[in-house]
């Protein structure tokens, strides 16, 4: 599995469990990590959050 894979399912269980707050969600655990000055942590979940903006766009998940 590669890390786009990885980082694709995130954004998926993260819109299956949290619904429309699951960009909040990402939000705020961007915001810890950044004030963490965890710039890794940053970039991975700047990641998800470009998955998860596709996901939303493209429309309701079935």
């Amino acid at each position: 599995m590669t890390d786009d894979q990885v980082m694709l399912g995130a954004a998926i269980m993260l819109i299956k469990r949290h619904g429309d707050q699951a960009p909040v969600k990402v939000a705020e655990r961007i915001g810890e990590l950044a004030a963490e000055g965890d710039e890794m942590g940053v970039a991975v979940w700047k990641a998800i959050a470009a998955y998860m903006d596709d996901i939303l766009r493209a429309g309701p998940m079935q």
